[in-house]
Protein backbone atom coordinates (compact mmCIF):
# COMPACT_ATOMS: atom_id res chain seq x y z
CA UNK A 1 0.00 0.00 0.00
CA UNK A 2 1.35 3.77 -0.75
CA UNK A 3 0.89 6.68 1.04
CA UNK A 4 -0.09 10.15 -0.45
CA UNK A 5 1.87 13.03 0.42
CA UNK A 6 0.62 15.20 2.84
CA UNK A 7 0.32 17.73 0.73
CA UNK A 8 -2.36 16.01 -1.51
CA UNK A 9 -4.28 14.87 1.42
CA UNK A 10 -4.44 18.43 3.02
CA UNK A 11 -5.09 20.91 0.25
CA UNK A 12 -8.61 19.22 -0.88
CA UNK A 13 -9.07 19.12 2.88
CA UNK A 14 -8.75 22.39 4.29
CA UNK A 15 -10.40 23.80 1.26
CA UNK A 16 -13.83 21.60 1.77
CA UNK A 17 -13.36 23.31 5.48
CA UNK A 18 -12.85 26.98 4.47
CA UNK A 19 -15.60 26.42 2.44
CA UNK A 20 -17.99 25.04 5.24
CA UNK A 21 -16.83 27.33 7.81
CA UNK A 22 -17.70 30.26 4.80
CA UNK A 23 -21.22 29.30 4.61
CA UNK A 24 -22.04 28.29 8.18
CA UNK A 25 -20.30 32.50 8.88
CA UNK A 26 -22.77 33.51 6.09
CA UNK A 27 -25.77 31.28 7.09
CA UNK A 28 -25.20 32.54 10.73
CA UNK A 29 -25.02 36.28 9.48
CA UNK A 30 -28.63 35.94 8.32
CA UNK A 31 -27.66 36.24 4.57
CA UNK A 32 -28.48 32.67 3.41
CA UNK A 33 -31.80 33.95 3.24
CA UNK A 34 -35.23 32.46 3.77
CA UNK A 35 -38.10 30.75 1.61
CA UNK A 36 -40.80 33.09 0.42
CA UNK A 37 -43.66 33.47 2.76
CA UNK A 38 -47.06 34.36 1.56
CA UNK A 39 -49.70 35.89 3.35
CA UNK A 40 -52.82 36.60 1.64
CA UNK A 41 -55.45 39.28 3.33
CA UNK A 42 -57.70 41.09 2.98
CA UNK A 43 -60.10 39.39 0.99
CA UNK A 44 -63.43 41.40 -1.19
CA UNK A 45 -64.94 40.23 -3.99
CA UNK A 46 -67.76 42.71 -6.15
CA UNK A 47 -71.45 41.86 -5.62
CA UNK A 48 -72.32 41.36 -9.68
CA UNK A 49 -73.39 43.90 -11.79
CA UNK A 50 -74.06 42.27 -14.46
CA UNK A 51 -74.18 38.31 -15.94
CA UNK A 52 -70.69 38.66 -17.36
CA UNK A 53 -68.05 38.86 -14.88
CA UNK A 54 -67.43 40.24 -11.43
CA UNK A 55 -63.80 41.11 -9.29
CA UNK A 56 -62.25 39.81 -6.33
CA UNK A 57 -58.88 41.33 -4.84
CA UNK A 58 -56.63 40.38 -1.79
CA UNK A 59 -53.35 41.91 -0.28
CA UNK A 60 -50.86 39.68 -1.11
CA UNK A 61 -47.65 40.00 1.34
CA UNK A 62 -44.33 38.45 1.19
CA UNK A 63 -42.98 38.13 4.35
CA UNK A 64 -40.00 35.84 3.16
CA UNK A 65 -36.42 36.51 1.46
CA UNK A 66 -36.91 35.03 -1.85
CA UNK A 67 -39.15 36.15 -4.57
CA UNK A 68 -42.14 34.39 -5.38
CA UNK A 69 -44.77 34.82 -8.28
CA UNK A 70 -48.52 34.03 -7.82
CA UNK A 71 -49.28 31.81 -10.92
CA UNK A 72 -53.00 31.15 -11.01
CA UNK A 73 -56.68 31.04 -9.04
CA UNK A 74 -59.09 28.62 -8.44
CA UNK A 75 -62.73 29.41 -8.36
CA UNK A 76 -65.93 27.54 -6.58
CA UNK A 77 -66.84 24.68 -9.25
CA UNK A 78 -68.38 26.02 -12.45
CA UNK A 79 -66.78 29.58 -12.06
CA UNK A 80 -63.60 30.35 -13.57
CA UNK A 81 -61.20 32.31 -11.78
CA UNK A 82 -58.54 34.38 -13.23
CA UNK A 83 -55.66 37.04 -12.76
CA UNK A 84 -56.37 40.20 -14.80
CA UNK A 85 -55.56 43.90 -14.92
CA UNK A 86 -57.31 47.51 -16.25
CA UNK A 87 -55.83 48.48 -19.44
CA UNK A 88 -56.33 52.05 -20.77
CA UNK A 89 -57.72 51.83 -24.60
CA UNK A 90 -57.61 55.51 -24.77
CA UNK A 91 -60.79 58.16 -25.17
CA UNK A 92 -60.94 57.61 -21.18
CA UNK A 93 -61.63 53.61 -21.66
CA UNK A 94 -60.34 50.94 -20.04
CA UNK A 95 -60.77 47.16 -20.86
CA UNK A 96 -59.55 44.14 -18.65
CA UNK A 97 -56.42 41.81 -19.67
CA UNK A 98 -55.54 38.65 -18.95
CA UNK A 99 -52.27 38.12 -17.42
CA UNK A 100 -50.42 35.00 -16.96
CA UNK A 101 -48.58 35.63 -13.41
CA UNK A 102 -47.60 38.10 -10.58
CA UNK A 103 -44.68 39.19 -9.13
CA UNK A 104 -44.55 38.63 -5.67
CA UNK A 105 -40.72 40.36 -5.06
CA UNK A 106 -39.52 39.31 -1.15
CA UNK A 107 -40.34 41.42 1.52
CA UNK A 108 -42.78 43.35 -0.81
CA UNK A 109 -47.15 43.24 -0.69
CA UNK A 110 -48.80 43.47 -4.00
CA UNK A 111 -52.51 45.12 -3.58
CA UNK A 112 -55.04 43.89 -5.85
CA UNK A 113 -57.45 46.86 -7.07
CA UNK A 114 -59.87 47.68 -9.32
CA UNK A 115 -57.37 49.81 -11.33
CA UNK A 116 -54.92 47.80 -11.08
CA UNK A 117 -54.09 43.53 -10.94
CA UNK A 118 -57.41 41.65 -9.64
CA UNK A 119 -58.58 38.52 -10.21
CA UNK A 120 -62.09 38.14 -12.71
CA UNK A 121 -64.23 35.30 -12.11
CA UNK A 122 -66.94 34.04 -14.52
CA UNK A 123 -69.65 33.66 -14.74
CA UNK A 124 -70.25 35.84 -11.43
CA UNK A 125 -71.73 33.60 -8.68
CA UNK A 126 -74.54 35.03 -7.02
CA UNK A 127 -73.68 37.37 -4.19
CA UNK A 128 -75.56 39.74 -1.40
CA UNK A 129 -73.36 41.80 0.19
CA UNK A 130 -71.78 40.07 3.40
CA UNK A 131 -71.49 36.52 1.55
CA UNK A 132 -67.98 34.82 1.41
CA UNK A 133 -66.33 33.43 -1.58
CA UNK A 134 -64.06 30.66 -1.35
CA UNK A 135 -60.25 31.07 -3.78
CA UNK A 136 -57.35 29.66 -4.02
CA UNK A 137 -54.24 31.20 -4.94
CA UNK A 138 -51.36 29.59 -6.63
CA UNK A 139 -47.58 30.30 -6.48
CA UNK A 140 -44.27 29.31 -7.89
CA UNK A 141 -42.64 27.96 -5.13
CA UNK A 142 -44.70 28.65 -1.91
CA UNK A 143 -47.74 26.04 -0.93
CA UNK A 144 -51.30 27.39 -2.60
CA UNK A 145 -53.64 29.51 -0.41
CA UNK A 146 -57.35 28.77 0.02
CA UNK A 147 -59.05 32.06 1.26
CA UNK A 148 -62.42 33.72 1.65
CA UNK A 149 -63.37 37.23 -0.04
CA UNK A 150 -66.26 39.01 1.27
CA UNK A 151 -69.38 40.34 -1.02
CA UNK A 152 -69.12 44.22 -0.97
CA UNK A 153 -70.75 46.67 -3.32
CA UNK A 154 -68.58 48.58 -5.78
CA UNK A 155 -68.86 51.60 -3.85
CA UNK A 156 -67.69 50.07 -0.63
CA UNK A 157 -64.27 48.26 -1.75
CA UNK A 158 -62.84 50.61 1.03
CA UNK A 159 -59.14 50.29 1.57
CA UNK A 160 -59.20 47.12 3.56
CA UNK A 161 -60.39 45.58 -0.05
CA UNK A 162 -57.25 46.25 -1.87
CA UNK A 163 -57.07 50.29 -1.44
CA UNK A 164 -53.52 52.08 -2.46
CA UNK A 165 -50.92 51.14 -5.06
CA UNK A 166 -49.64 47.46 -4.83
CA UNK A 167 -45.54 47.34 -5.08
CA UNK A 168 -45.61 43.76 -6.52
CA UNK A 169 -45.86 43.88 -10.77
CA UNK A 170 -48.44 41.94 -13.08
CA UNK A 171 -46.38 40.75 -16.17
CA UNK A 172 -48.39 40.59 -19.06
Amino acid sequence: MTRLPAATVAVPLLTCLATLGALTAWTAAGRAGTPARMEVTDGRVLVPSGPEATAAFFTVRNTGGADDVLTGVTGPGGHRAMLGRSVDIGHNARSMAMVPTAAVPAGETLRMTPTTLDIMISPPPRLAPGDRLTLTLHFRDSPSRTVRATAVRPGELGTNGGGGSGTGSARP
